[in-house]
């Protein structure tokens, strides 16, 4: 069985920055529902210290064993897909992933080498999320697991094996 999937269109931007260590930054801004008929990379608009792109398309998976993770981001003030941009040479970036899961998005943005943004869930997906939710969603029981009692007899020292000779 293969995992629910929703394609989005990822849009990112090139900023001017005005440090003295980098001339400008790529980030992700936003996210599309479904998949415009626009070729990957193609220049959205421009202007002196931002241009935005249309990056490209990528498919975003749903796995049951996450439903609660989701129900946590649909729950926030603003439900999030989180993009990892990867750079493949100089100024040429790929879209690594993209994820629903706010624990995963925060595992991506703790990596070296890609670049984490959050963006906003287009309604459409929303929507789609939510009734993957309802439909899936098995709320589990916090169980607090008791320890087992320590035997004090595995405590005991025990004899060298050329003492019992």
């Amino acid at each position: 069985m293969t995992a629910p999937q929703f394609e989005v269109g990822i849009v990112v931007a090139k900023r001017r920055l005005k440090g003295p260590w980098a001339s400008h930054a790529w980030l992700p801004v936003a996210a599309l529902p479904g998949i415009p008929g626009t070729a990957p990379w193609t220049r959205l608009t421009g202007g002196e210290d931002e241009e935005t792109f249309y990056a490209g398309a990528h498919v975003v998976e749903l796995h049951p064993a996450e439903t609660s993770h989701y129900g946590d981001n649909l729950a926030s003030a603003q439900p999030s897909l989180w993009v990892a941009l990867r750079e493949v040479g100089p100024e040429t970036y790929e879209i690594a992933t993209v994820t629903a899961d706010p624990y995963e998005g925060e595992a991506l943005a703790e990596g070296i080498g890609e670049i984490v943004e959050a963006v906003a869930m287009p309604p459409e997906m929303q929507a789609w999320l939510h009734a993957y939710y309802a439909a899936h969603h098995v709320e589990r029981p916090f169980e607090k697991r008791k320890r087992d009692r320590a035997d004090p007899e595995a405590l005991a020292r025990r004899a060298r094996r050329d003492e019992t000779r």
